[in-house]
């Protein structure tokens, strides 16, 4: 989990001593997310770590061009279309709170709200519970966790669609969940990506890869303007406005 505010009664200081009794994470521990949570509490010097499968996974490092850079590229491309689409919301680095052996931390995820059918919900906590309808992660490559025990852990609890970006291999994977397992999305014969979850959510995975932002914009844009995006939001305002209403 990556350490961000969060209200006084919902994480406290551990008091003087208690991380010297308390052990640290460490990648490989086999815990509990109870557990977890309580070494994590423990030791502010860990930055961020990860439960997936009841394994712990600490981070290393964030490096740049690898990472840093793509992650805000797909914060920009989510948050635009959060913008332009009633309902609908982006998390950047939002724990995700899963089953007692489960507590990864996407990049990215973009969720409905529930009463829109959103599969999500965020806790008295905080913290998002239950599965998101999209979520991205940066991985260095295929051979990353985000490929393997994460991809399993979301395509389990039904996440509908799952965007691996893996920067080693300049490739961009869209997964979408059909009959409870993963399928890839194919691009379109522009070579551009189109979620089926959220109508106008279209990318350019080479303009994504090639720090090409005013481009993903461009074609996001095209997206934005799509008759499918524009139903979908006057959907979503009836369903909005029905329930305020209720």
């Amino acid at each position: 989990m990556k350490r961000t505010p969060v209200p006084t009664q919902t994480r406290s200081q551990p008091p003087p001593g208690a991380a010297e009794a308390i052990p640290p994470l460490e990648s490989g521990d086999h815990l509990t997310r109870a557990e977890f949570e309580r070494r994590y509490n423990a030791h502010p010097e860990i930055k961020k770590a990860e439960l997936v499968e009841g394994v712990v996974y600490v981070a290393t490092p964030v490096r740049f061009r690898l990472h840093g850079h793509p992650h805000s590229r797909i914060i920009t491309w989510l948050g635009v279309y959060e913008a332009a689409t009633p309902g609908v919301t982006v998390g950047d680095n939002a724990t995700l709170r899963v089953d007692e052996e489960n507590e990864p931390q996407p990049d990215a995820m973009m969720r409905l709200e529930p009463e829109l059918g959103g599969r999500s919900w965020i806790d008295e906590e905080d913290y998002v519970n239950g599965a998101p309808e999209l979520i991205v992660e940066i991985a260095a490559s295929s051979a990353a966790l985000d490929l393997h025990a994460k991809k399993r852990l979301y395509e389990r609890i039904g996440v509908q669609e799952y965007v691996a970006v893996q920067m080693y291999e300049q490739r961009v994977d869209w997964f979408a969940l059909q009959e409870g397992q993963y399928q890839p999305l194919e691009p379109d014969e522009k070579g551009v990506l189109r979620s089926r979850v959220f109508p106008g959510l279209w990318l350019d995975p080479q303009a994504l890869l090639k720090g090409d932002l005013a481009r993903v914009l461009q074609v996001l844009q095209k997206g934005l303007a799509s008759p499918e995006h524009k139903a979908f939001v006057e959907k979503l305002r009836a369903s909005i406005e029905a329930s305020s209403s209720e």
